[in-house]
């Protein structure tokens, strides 16, 4: 009996690792020309042109014809019989569902409220039947979803996929969340902070694409931060990078629900924001201060502005740190535009150490108010196993 080559395992898990190289450039972008695939893999144009037509024989990939600058060119992406994804982010204030394709198309999506101070076990059965019921919607079984993207509003330890910092998601703390949700649907869930989520989309999908380092900073009922540094996102050991709604602004100011005195949420969070205004305006909801701010009304306009400020000095202390290439603003206030954006913009030229590019852009998040939600279903794609479909969900990762 002749002997294997000494060579044949090595060469074949170099033939693996590529094929996995090129399928996680297509799963992470939606969908990449081969001569885009050839500079994000680092692979040669040949390698990729053999791997592409591998996985388009093993029903993985499909490709079709585009154009790009005026050329045609050869756009690949993940096959649609792969199966789909579930999005879920769950807020202060509402749920938002969604299922998507393999090449992060949203085929069903839907936006619930929520009561203030929801409980756990409540809002992950709103979440259980409302995947059920998409997923029925658009014709497929439970069976055909890969997994689950899941955001909260709260800073997500990557080791445990459990709330990393008691009390800012008041009854959340002590729950394994993602092990509670895969037992009402029998699929793989991942759990990350929704910030994080919105950095993930609007650096492979939207207005930090291009770059290697960004930072993405949420602004709505709280507020937090994404990082993504050279190109991935930094979520820290615990996942409390990025938590800038509670660093301190006011020494003397009041309790947050993090424990600490005068954070940042508790002068530009929703509840902060609307206090003032109550004696001139009665009881106005975040979307009334927004309507109304693009509406010119002066008053309005005047504290989101002052919001604008504040935000932007925290957000300069940590792009002096990072330095990153733009600063990406969504969340509700960045839907008010340059009534908020301006006042952040010159609040970070202000205190940002300046290099001669003159420090970050300042940008609007491409994705809008679905940065989070997009950035969920990406977190489940990202986190399957194209090759071994899973059947169980014994697997471990950021939650499950």
């Amino acid at each position: 009996m002749k002997g294997r080559h000494p060579m044949a395992g090595s060469q074949s898990s170099l033939r693996e690792a590529n094929r996995a190289r090129v399928v996680d450039a297509v799963k992470k972008h939606g969908g990449l020309t081969q001569v885009e695939l050839v500079g994000a893999t680092g692979l040669s144009a040949a390698t990729v042109s053999a791997i592409v037509k591998e996985l388009v024989a093993g029903e993985i990939v499909e490709v079709r014809s585009t154009v790009r600058s005026g050329r045609r060119a050869q756009l690949v992406t993940l096959a649609h019989r792969v199966g789909l994804v579930a999005g879920v982010v769950v807020g202060f204030r509402h749920l938002r569902v969604a299922i998507a394709d393999v090449s992060h198309e949203v085929l069903a999506e839907q936006v619930l409220p929520l009561p203030a101070d929801h409980r756990p076990d409540t809002s992950l059965d709103r979440v259980a039947l409302l995947v059920v019921d998409l997923v029925e919607r658009v014709g497929a079984g439970l069976d055909e979803v890969l997994g689950i993207g899941l955001g909260l509003p709260a800073p997500v330890n990557p080791a445990t996929g459990m709330v990393g910092l008691r009390g800012v998601l008041r009854g959340w703390d002590s729950v394994q969340i993602a092990q509670v949700l895969e037992k009402r649907l029998a699929r793989p869930v991942f759990v990350d902070n929704d910030a994080n989520l919105g950095a993930l989309s609007e650096s492979t999908l939207g207005a930090g694409r291009d770059l290697q380092d960004m930072l993405y900073v949420n602004v709505s009922q709280g507020v937090g931060a994404g990082l993504v540094v050279n190109g991935r996102v930094h979520r820290g050991t615990d996942g409390t990078a990025g938590e800038i709604g509670h660093v301190q602004v006011d020494p003397a100011g009041r309790i947050c629900a993090c424990g600490s005195r005068g954070c940042l949420e508790t002068v530009v969070g929703s509840p902060a924001l609307l206090e003032p205004l109550y004696p001139s305006y009665g009881n106005l909801t975040l979307r009334d201060v927004v309507r109304m701010t693009k509406e010119d009304d002066p008053g309005c306009r005047e504290i989101v502005a002052d919001a604008g400020s504040t935000v932007g000095g925290v957000v300069a202390a940590l792009a002096t740190g990072l330095g990153p290439q733009r600063v990406v603003v969504g969340g509700e206030l960045a839907e008010t535009g340059e009534a908020f954006l301006a006042p952040l913009r010159e609040a970070m030229r202000r205190r940002t150490v300046l290099s001669r590019s003159g420090g970050p852009d300042v940008v609007p998040a491409a994705l809008g108010l679905r940065a989070e939600l997009l950035g969920a279903i990406a977190l489940a794609l990202a986190s399957t196993d194209l090759f071994e479909r899973p059947d169980s969900t014994d697997d471990e990762g950021a939650g499950g």
